[in-house]
């Protein structure tokens, strides 16, 4: 990249992909992302806003036509485009959108747009575009050719090496020029991209906790198919000729040259830097919040009770959160130790910031005959909310010292590189389930104190959940689930040395469980709790002995039985038959003498 920072605004619909590019683009250097809106008029707002103060606040626009798929968002789309000509005629604009028709990609062009990507583009080259287009170039990316206009290629050659160009030419192989094998090999690219993209997919799948074995079994055997689809896309359509002379794209070449000289020039971040792991891993999260959050534990949790659009917001919501929190802390200049020091009041701060963002700050219900404050009223339940959820969350420390100071993480008594894919799974199931815990703690005090509230089941209630009657028993299975966890279910996790984590799988929210060394939690057990742990105790105590000895008396019952008890019974049964059949031959023989005697 340049020294020219990019500052740009984002506009798009779509607040899960807004969340993610954010998070994204904040890990770049020289990059900085002004300001996100979703609508054209908030957009143009701020523009206006910034123009009074410093026009220099924002030097790119990226945007997408309303939801990329209704002709009229897309026709709204273009005449803001002719607007922000017209307002910012210097003002560079990038198309970043899912749409891919030819036709509207032309109009975009004629009203003033500067470039163009897909969704789903690599964030490289996403980057490398949003470059170009800020410098005054023009990019424009179809499908996987790039359609490199003069004037964009010959800024880019003056910007990296006159000859880039020329040597990637002569590279090109002379079959590349024919329209049939251009043909053939644009059909094999594709293909491969689509296979690729499944192939990703299906293995996230795969990698999932708690994957019900048949789903995982059909999740395999559709991974081998598609391999075996690669394979022989790879052959039926590559040619012998091309193999020797390696094919490839004139658009192809020209990309990877001029990418290639560029990054040669560009200063490029650490490859793991702290905010690029925390990158990395959000944007994962965020790629399985899209997932359905049906509960699929036999275990309630408190937002089992929202709707799954509440749900969805909420947990955004909180991980926008936590985000910002990791920035403040690292601006802090905090210390890994000071880490164990101030984690409740790291959770408590995020469970603050996320009910006060999520309701409202200034929102008001009725309740009787007063208006109130749903944020200042639901922040009285914190003592509650700390006891029975927040100060329980496992593994936070670990989960912020991962994303701050890139330390190993120690889960299932193995310690995990943090380069490792094993180290960014485990640190996903951490912040799923820190998130899910901490949405937990939201709707806890609304269901303590608003749980009935018209305006509360209307706005944010299942259809299912929101009669009275079903209210009322969705609490009363949250007071059995708190008095069993307390009770019987934390002892037994201290007492076997595990976490429970709750995770997003594709069929929903599921549990899972990782080991951990608790023993001081083990000492601090009192009461009850203390009770079902020696109860466990004496169970595996006295289980072997018990099993022998029942193992032992159930050998003895069954000699008895049969050898001692069957065995006489045999005989009586025996001797009673042969009687029997004694009584009946003298019968006869007494019949034969009568006869004779007559």
């Amino acid at each position: 990249m340049s020294d020219r920072p990019i500052k740009l605004l984002l506009i798009d619909q779509d607040p899960i992909f807004r969340l993610g590019l954010r998070v994204a683009l904040e890990a770049i250097p020289n990059l900085e992302v002004t300001a996100v809106v979703e609508t054209d008029t908030l957009a143009l707002q701020i523009l206006a806003e910034i123009a009074q103060q410093d026009p220099n606040q924002v030097n790119l626009v990226v945007l997408e036509f309303g939801n990329g798929r209704s002709a009229t968002s897309q026709q709204l789309g273009l005449q803001l485009c002719r607007q922000l000509r017209v307002l910012y005629p210097n003002l560079p604009i990038l198309l970043l959108s899912s749409i891919q028709e030819r036709g509207l990609l032309l109009a975009a062009k004629s009203v003033g747009v500067n470039g163009y990507c897909p969704k789903g583009t690599p964030l490289s080259e996403l980057i490398t575009a949003m470059q170009e287009v800020a410098d005054g170039g023009s990019y424009w990316l179809q499908d996987t050719e790039a359609i490199i206009t003069p004037n964009s290629c010959t800024d880019a050659i003056n910007r990296v090496s006159p000859n880039s160009c020329t040597d990637a030419i002569n590279r090109v192989s002379p079959n590349s020029k024919l329209p049939f094998s251009r043909l053939r090999n644009n059909l094999r690219l594709s293909g491969i991209t689509n296979i690729d993209a499944t192939l990703a997919a299906i293995t996230a799948q795969l990698q999932v906790p708690g994957l019900p074995v048949l789903d995982r079994a059909i999740l395999a055997g559709h991974r081998r198919e598609l391999l075996a689809a690669r394979w022989l896309l790879n052959r039926l359509l590559v040619s012998s000729q091309e193999k020797q002379e390696e094919d490839i794209p004139v658009a192809d070449v020209l990309a990877s040259s001029l990418s290639s000289a560029i990054q040669q020039r560009q200063t490029m971040p650490p490859l793991l830097s702290p905010g690029t792991l925390q990158s990395a891993l959000f944007a994962s999260c965020v790629t399985k919040l899209q997932f359905t959050l049906r509960n699929v534990t036999d275990v309630p949790l408190e937002i089992d009770i929202f709707r799954e659009d509440k749900k969805r917001e909420l947990l955004y919501l909180i991980l926008q959160k936590l985000a910002e929190q990791l920035d403040e802390l690292r601006a802090a200049q905090i210390e890994i130790n000071q880490l164990y020091e101030v984690k409740n009041t790291l959770i408590h701060d995020l469970w603050q910031a996320s009910i006060t963002y999520f309701f409202g700050k200034f929102s008001r219900i009725k309740l009787g005959d007063q208006n109130i404050e749903i944020v200042n009223f639901l922040l009285q339940n914190i003592e509650v909310v700390q006891r029975d959820i927040l100060n329980k969350i496992p593994l936070v420390c670990e989960l912020y010292s991962y994303l701050l100071f890139q330390t190993e993480l120690n889960i299932d008594n193995t310690s995990y590189a943090v380069v490792s894919v094993e180290a960014k799974s485990q640190a996903l199931m951490i912040l799923e389930n820190l998130l899910i815990q901490v949405a937990n703690g939201v709707v806890q005090p609304l269901l303590n104190s608003l749980a009935d509230v018209e305006f509360i089941k209307q706005n944010f209630y299942g259809r299912q959940l929101i009669s009275t009657r079903e209210i009322e028993r969705f609490r009363n299975d949250l007071s059995w689930k708190y008095r069993i966890k307390n009770y019987i279910n934390e002892p037994k996790a201290v007492f076997e040395s595990r976490y429970e984590l709750f995770v997003i799988a594709p069929r929903g929210i599921a549990n899972t469980s990782v080991y951990a060394p608790r023993n001081q939690e083990l000492e601090k057990l009192s009461n009850i709790p203390l009770v079902v742990t020696l109860l466990l105790e004496f169970s595996d105590a006295i289980a072997p002995r018990l099993k022998s000895l029942l193992a032992f008396v159930g050998s003895g019952i069954v000699f008895i039985l049969t050898q001692i008890i069957g065995r006489g019974l045999g005989l009586i049964g025996r001797g009673i038959l042969q009687g029997i059949g004694s009584v009946s031959l003298v019968e006869k023989n007494l019949r034969r003498n009568s006869d004779r005697s007559k």
